[in-house]
């Protein structure tokens, strides 16, 4: 065959390979999604995406990389259009191929995720490919960022991968997490929901199954392009500065109770990416820059169950430690709790878990830590967010009180006599608070300043700049043993 007849072989095989089958990316396109190409056409710089095993037979993905705003990412994306983007083991060795580039040159990967599942055809060694990616996967986790974007169906062993990345968005209209049948979870439950229901963006959020959630697949691909701006390519690299606005910029904001306007006038720009909003609700995440640098917010939300840290909260604030942690990102925390939360008798096991999870995540942390006590500091929730040996710079607003216990507990236990005497309770809970108030913090050493709160954002970006050269190593082991 002359070369000519080659290249127009090759030529018709890459054009069907492109175009695809007309009938399913119809239907595609009539339930208001995109093909796995144009995920990856509306996400990569314009004509930056290299792909890889493009011939590939049966792999019903697309995989490569490209740039997202400049910074190289890799990329694998299932084609519902193909197979509904079953696994096989063709598509495990292409999704393989892109995650052991992304670990040996250094780069984000991003996971576009839309399949039925695995393919029955392939039987039982289709659980082997899921294995390996899962392996590769975790192995991954710390070394390079890994988003992934539920933007179809992800059902099954493909609902797993899901979790094992750093990020994890959901489509709402049309992405489905989901592990069981609705037949077996409706059956389970003894009463019949709608698959949105079960597997939805809001019944994701609400179990903390999805971090973020995006309306449609437009702001999906945004949300991942500015994670990717706000994370560094790996652990071996600093996040990217960027130009932060007023570096002398005063807050509005006095009220500790106002803790969304707070974080707001933080960040630079009033811009952060909330993780996680509607899981573990008494506690904020959130990932946004201070005077040009990636920082981790950890915000109390002292008006939802006065800020007390339930199991959900706790654990929830201590995967995004963890998070900023692999990747060197300061963390920022916003104190303002009434303590651990009061839980059922049988729940009390699972409280004492998820604290000893958040202690263990700040303690472990070498990444820089701030702590700024806005309101009250009690007892564990201090401890483990706060405390003058988890923090490297501990600072306190005026109003800010650190106890072990809340001032009307503290008055109830220790001045019983006063209160039996007739002394106003009012009186005396003001009295404690004062012992244990922002200034006498001050002179035991507990806080390194008391500062006005207006004045907060400049004393944060100080301690930024301060803390950018710390260098810290936990002692050698092959890893401690997280109480999960």
């Amino acid at each position: 065959m002359e070369m000519s007849e080659k290249l127009q072989a090759l030529a018709r095989e890459k054009a069907a390979i492109l175009q695809g089958d007309a009938e399913r990316i119809a239907k595609q396109h009539a339930g208001g999604n995109c093909t796995a190409r144009e995920r990856v056409a509306k996400l990569f710089d314009a004509g930056s995406f290299v792909e890889t095993d493009a011939l590939r037979r049966d792999g019903n993905a697309v995989a490569g990389c490209g740039t997202v705003n400049g910074q190289p990412v890799y990329c694998f994306a299932q084609d519902f259009t193909s197979a509904g983007g079953a696994m096989t083991k063709e598509q495990a060795a292409k999704i393989l191929k892109v995650l052991r580039m992304a670990r040996v040159t250094g780069a984000p990967v991003v996971a576009l995720m839309d399949s039925e599942g695995v393919k029955l055809s392939e039987g039982m060694e289709a659980l082997p490919a899921y294995a390996e990616i899962m392996n590769a996967m975790a192995r991954l986790s710390g070394v390079c960022p890994l988003i992934s974007c539920v933007m179809g169906p992800c059902r099954g062993l493909a609902a797993m991968l899901t979790q094992l990345a750093d990020f994890n968005i959901q489509v709402r209209k049309n992405g489905a997490i989901a592990l069981h049948t609705a037949q077996v979870m409706n059956s389970d439950k003894g009463r019949i929901k709608t698959e949105q229901q079960l597997f939805g963006a809001e019944a994701m959020d609400q179990q903390g199954a999805a971090a973020l959630t995006a309306e449609n697949e437009e702001e999906a691909s945004a949300l991942i392009a500015s994670l990717i701006d706000l994370l560094p390519a790996c652990n071996m690299e600093d996040a990217p500065l960027a130009e932060g606005d007023d570096l002398n910029r005063l807050l509005t904001v006095e009220d500790p109770e106002s803790v969304t306007a707070l974080m707001q006038e933080l960040a630079d720009g009033g811009r952060l990416i909330e993780l996680y909003k509607g899981y573990g609700t008494a506690i904020r995440t959130a990932l946004c820059r201070i005077g040009g640098r990636t920082v981790g917010l950890v915000a109390n939300d002292h008006a939802v169950n006065d800020g007390r840290l339930a199991s959900q909260e706790s654990r929830k604030a201590a995967r995004f430690v963890r998070l900023c942690d692999c990747y060197q990102i300061p963390v920022l925390s916003l104190v303002n709790t009434d303590g651990m939360a009061v839980p059922l008798s049988a729940h009390q096991g699972a409280l004492l878990r998820g604290a000893a999870d958040l202690i263990y995540a700040y303690a472990e942390a070498t990444a820089p830590k701030i702590a700024v006590i806005t309101g009250d500091a009690v007892g564990a929730a201090y401890v483990a967010m706060g405390g003058k040996s988890i923090a490297d710079i501990s600072y306190a607003w005026p109003t800010a009180m650190i106890s072990p216990l809340t001032r009307e507990a503290a008055v109830q236990t220790l001045a019983g006599d006063q209160l039996n005497a007739g002394e106003s309770r009012e009186e005396l809970e003001e009295k404690y608070a004062a012992s244990c108030g922002a200034l006498a913090a001050a002179r035991a050493g507990i806080v390194d300043d008391v500062i006005e709160p207006r004045e907060t954002r400049k004393y944060i970006i100080a301690a930024l700049e301060l803390l950018a050269a710390k260098h810290d190593v936990n002692l050698p082991k092959k890893h401690g043993n997280l109480p999960l």
